[in-house]
């Protein structure tokens, strides 16, 4: 299951995103929002972390207007590694080097088909697990 939240200014992306991955056969928890009217995007940021770190989500998807402001409150969630991603080697080389487990995106940055490309290469790639990999997201959990 992918978690997925935003805030008004990812809504409309978020909504494609999640219409994507259910088209893709991918089970979606959508924590919202659920409109464009204004929110406060920590709360969508926490909850979207929450599903991921407590193991009901494998991994998470969290959109605001720059993908700034969301990556860090995911980010404050222990065992939460969120990536802000505005291209898919950056999608790809997160999830090989950083095994991060949400994916963040600005909707203001990129535009639907670009992260739809960004959403697939996170999700269909695999950490490496390197030692030298785990050894760094050891030292990062361990801060």
């Amino acid at each position: 299951m992918i978690a997925i939240g935003c805030d008004h200014g990812g809504y409309e992306l978020k909504e494609k995103v999640s219409a994507h991955l259910k088209k893709q056969g991918y089970e979606v928890k959508d924590v919202g929002c659920y409109s464009k009217d204004s929110v406060d995007y920590p709360a969508m940021g926490h909850a979207v972390g929450q599903a991921v770190a407590a193991g009901e989500c494998e991994k998470g998807i969290v959109i605001c207007t720059t993908g700034i402001g969301i990556s860090i409150s995911a980010n404050k969630i222990k065992g939460v590694r969120c990536a802000l991603c505005g291209d898919s080697f950056s999608a790809k080389m997160t999830r090989l080097h950083n095994d991060a487990n949400v994916l963040a995106m600005g909707a203001g940055i990129v535009g639907e088909n670009l992260a739809m490309e960004i959403v697939d290469v996170f999700l269909s790639t695999a950490f490496s697990g390197e030692e030298r990999h785990q050894r760094r997201i050891d030292l990062i959990e361990n801060i």
